[in-house]
């Protein structure tokens, strides 16, 4: 029930699906009268400052980029660049960009030493929290069709697990592993093929594409840390790591202990705290 295509054909397709559904309609073969009850324009692909056209013959090779980047590569450039309705510019399409991504996301998926039933409970808490927080986020982006923002945060996740596997926790980490499926379950959306060798790597029955995305575990979307930004006269003066849950004469004290926080506030006598 969910029509996706460009405006130029969108119209006829429109006018023929209707006209189809509603015969069904009289004919007793269907329920409903509207084949769809969702629509979105997806944006046209600008090349040279025009749209791509083959009458014109301003068009980049699709042959040409499979064969030097790879399906997977270049479906996820033109899934980064930019929102579904959005015109893209041929030259913010990365597809060697996105080629590195997936490289690095496969590279991790084999340097996972962790055994396949290993319990995810025991690992780096700062990247649970990050996979859980995106295992939270995800649906809703995929439902929105903000695959853009999905790329991102699954770009994002790849480099915090990079960052856990070589700052001391290592690629046996159980946190790791996690993270590493997540990767592989979600890029399946746009880059199949990749994600595919990653599941089965990680020493998974195919296919990646017929498992269930997890649920984000509630305990661990809360933050222990926040920042606490402080002002003076409207001016940002520091920015300071504090507990979650710290109380206001304490997170005061530790504002005006602060060094950058002394130095604007100099010697006044009196001063109006708001928390």
């Amino acid at each position: 029930d969910f029509y996706i295509g460009g405006v130029e054909h969108a119209i006829l397709h429109l006018l023929y699906a209707r006209f189809i559904t509603k015969a069904m309609f009289d004919m007793g073969m269907v329920e409903f009268t509207e084949p769809f009850t969702s629509l979105i324009n997806q944006g046209m692909v600008i090349l040279g400052g025009a749209k791509m056209s083959k009458s014109k013959g301003n068009l980049v090779l699709f042959q040409e980029e499979l064969d030097t980047h790879g399906a997977d590569a270049l479906r996820v450039a033109l899934a980064f660049a930019g929102p579904v309705e959005d015109d893209k510019d041929w030259a913010d399409v990365s597809t060697t960009g996105a080629q590195k991504f997936l490289a690095r996301a496969l590279r991790i998926a084999r340097e996972v030493s962790s055994p396949v039933d290993v319990v995810f409970d025991g690992g780096d808490s700062a990247l649970r929290r990050t996979t859980h927080k995106l295992l939270a986020e995800a649906p809703s982006l995929v439902e929105q069709t903000k695959f853009n923002v999905l790329v991102a945060r699954l770009m994002e996740l790849v480099n915090t697990i990079r960052k856990t596997i070589d700052g001391g926790a290592g690629a046996a980490d159980p946190a790791v592993r996690e993270a590493a499926e997540t990767v592989a379950v979600m890029l399946d959306l746009v880059a199949p093929h990749t994600a595919e060798e990653m599941w089965e790597t990680l020493g998974h029955e195919p296919s990646v594409g017929l498992v269930t995305w997890r649920s984000a575990d509630p305990a661990l979307l809360v933050e222990d840390a926040v920042t606490a930004v402080v002002q003076i006269n409207g001016k940002v003066r520091a920015q300071i790591d504090v507990p979650a849950r710290i109380g206001e004469a304490e997170l005061e004290a530790l504002a005006r202990s602060d060094e950058r926080v002394i130095r604007a506030l100099g010697d006044k006598d009196i001063v109006k705290v708001i928390v």
